[in-house]
């Protein structure tokens, strides 16, 4: 019975998380780790370190399905993606001198808030007017937004994804296919940093678990990039919406079920 009740909690958490990463560059973070804590009773820090896990192999098949389908800019996501593991250890030393909790509560009301930015003002910013700005324009303007982005991923904790998603869509004008692609990209990077400096501080998790959320995620991830890859933009941004209004409701459930 305490098998399948793990089975069962970690499908739903690989579910919501895969389908936040393949849709919108969303953090597993956000949804496996409230579940593991409130169904499965595991220690935070561990809980966050599987989905820091999960993200890693479910952002790099969802950043390929996006590069496959021309969805990523690899150049400029580089740039961005040094800049932001730079500052989040800022932005981490600064978030030790404040509540935790605080931190949390911001991030997930940030991923609720932005699902109805995506309903009711969807981005239909297309490639060819991406392709106006200059080479070295949007370089520095990656370097500055990582900078931004570092230091709140590492303030908040679980959220940068959503922070990517919003400053890449309404700050560098990226159309919404190639901002989650871009995001998603660096997040591969981001999460593996994250997942083995939690493991290498607080040692080996469940691996039953962590093989199980691993799998679900990546499976879900990769159903989710594929579609939102074939949809026009105007069913891409309620699609996307519509899950990040739903996963914020949920997490914002679980987070009020384990205080």
């Amino acid at each position: 019975m305490n098998v399948l009740f793990t089975i069962v909690v970690t499908f739903f958490a690989g579910m919501g998380a895969g389908l936040g990463t393949g849709f919108a560059g969303m953090s597993a973070a956000a949804v496996i780790s409230p579940m593991l804590i409130a169904f499965l009773g595991m220690d935070p820090y561990m809980a966050v370190g599987i989905a820091l896990s999960s993200d890693v192999l479910a952002s790099a098949v969802s950043a390929y399905t996006y590069h496959k389908n021309k969805n990523l800019d690899i150049k400029n996501g580089l740039i961005m993606m040094v800049s932001v593991l730079v500052f989040t250890v800022v932005g981490s030393y600064l978030a030790s001198l404040l509540p935790s909790a605080t931190m949390g509560s911001f991030s997930v009301f940030m991923t609720f808030l932005l699902g109805i930015k995506f309903i009711v003002r969807p981005v239909m910013t297309t490639k060819e007017a991406m392709q106006g700005v200059s080479a070295k324009k949007r370089a520095i303007q990656s370097v500055v937004c990582g900078v931004c982005i570092g230091f709140i991923c590492g303030f908040v904790g679980a959220g940068g994804g959503m922070m990517m998603l919003l400053i890449l869509t309404s700050v560098l004008g990226y159309e919404l296919k190639t901002a989650v692609g871009t995001s998603v990209f660096i997040m591969t990077f981001t999460a593996l940093t994250g997942a083995v400096s939690h493991f290498a501080i607080g040692g080996m998790p469940d691996l039953f678990v962590l093989a199980l959320c691993v799998v679900f995620t990546l499976l879900w991830a990769r159903i989710a990039a594929v579609f939102a890859n074939k949809e026009e933009p105007k069913t891409l941004n309620r699609a996307t919406g519509i899950v990040l209004v739903v996963l914020g409701i949920v997490v914002m459930g679980f987070n009020f079920l384990t205080k």
